[in-house]
């Protein structure tokens, strides 16, 4: 009896020492409870909390002071802005596209540039003008907006989202473990289906084109600040060779309102990406030469 009731108690301690290296292993190696956090935004329903620095699955997260995936911004630089969403928010903080553009125009102007990231995950270009009427320009020398195809019609809605999607957390779990499962085990098993935004090719009858696209061509033409469109090609556009509709009505706007675009469907390949429509770090390479090319046209 005595040899079972120490075998039990040696089981119990060896669990709960698995369960502590887990829970610290978890947090400290994968960074879980370190959570990138949002809030929610009358003008442009939600974006990332300022002034937040932290590690995830290996990857570094900044967010300065204006919940820009940037440094703290400097007076002193040349700035230029980069609208967007998940495309160019995604990934470690050195290795996106608009980091590495930073650093090369900096060599180009001979002067230290901030080519400044103003994303968050599904912003469409409402979203972003939005931001850029409540803040201002920064005194930017020139603005790239964003976008892929499903952006021509992905208005905003203000469903609230922040604190009720796991993808637009408000807090931190209080336990790994329990993230783990909640976050990412336990929707797998589910087998849970999302729509892909990607691979949408059609709109509901009635959904007007996005508002932001003409609010940029008018603001950015009123103050004389260059504007240029970077339409991002999903995997199914890659392999199609070409833009499904949306993505060629917003070819459409830009030629109609004379708004210089760069394309990357030529450019990428499906090495490029992480998902059907997210890239990896040597997307956000050739995302920034696109751009650095433009200017070394």
């Amino acid at each position: 009896m005595d040899i079972r009731k120490n075998k039990l108690r040696y089981l119990l301690v060896l669990f709960v020492l698995l369960l502590v290296a887990a829970e610290l292993g978890l947090r400290t190696y994968f960074g879980f409870c370190h959570e990138v956090l949002m809030k929610s935004d009358p003008d442009f329903e939600y974006i990332n909390l300022a002034n937040q620095h932290t590690q995830r699955f290996r990857k570094t997260y900044h967010y300065n002071e204006y919940s820009m995936r940037s440094t703290p911004l400097d007076s002193s630089c040349i700035h230029i802005l980069g609208f967007g969403d998940s495309i160019i928010n995604r990934g470690d903080h050195d290795a996106l596209a608009t980091s590495i553009l930073s650093t090369r125009l900096s060599e180009l102007y001979k002067q230290k540039v901030q080519f400044l990231n103003i994303s968050a995950g599904s912003w469409g270009p409402d979203n972003s003008f939005a931001y850029l009427k409540k803040y201002g320009t920064f005194q930017a020398k020139k603005i790239y907006l964003f976008v892929s195809s499903h952006d021509a019609y992905d208005n905003m809605t203000f469903e609230k989202i922040v604190g009720v999607s796991k993808s637009h957390p408000n807090k931190q779990y209080a336990s790994a473990i329990y993230e783990l499962f909640d976050r990412y085990i336990i929707p797998k098993l589910t087998l849970k289906k999302q729509i892909q935004a990607s691979v949408v090719d059609h709109i509901p009858e009635g959904t007007p084109f996005n508002s932001g696209f003409k609010d940029f061509t008018d603001y950015t033409s009123k103050r004389r600040i260059p504007l240029t469109l970077f339409l991002h090609a999903s995997i199914p556009e890659l392999k199609d060779g070409r833009y499904n509709s949306l993505g060629q009505k917003i070819i459409d706007f830009a030629n109609i309102h004379h708004i210089p675009m760069i394309q990357d469907l030529r450019l990428l390949t499906p090495d490029d990406y992480s998902d059907q429509l997210h890239i990896n770090e040597k997307g956000q390479k050739k995302i920034a030469a696109a751009v650095l090319a433009q200017y070394q046209k």
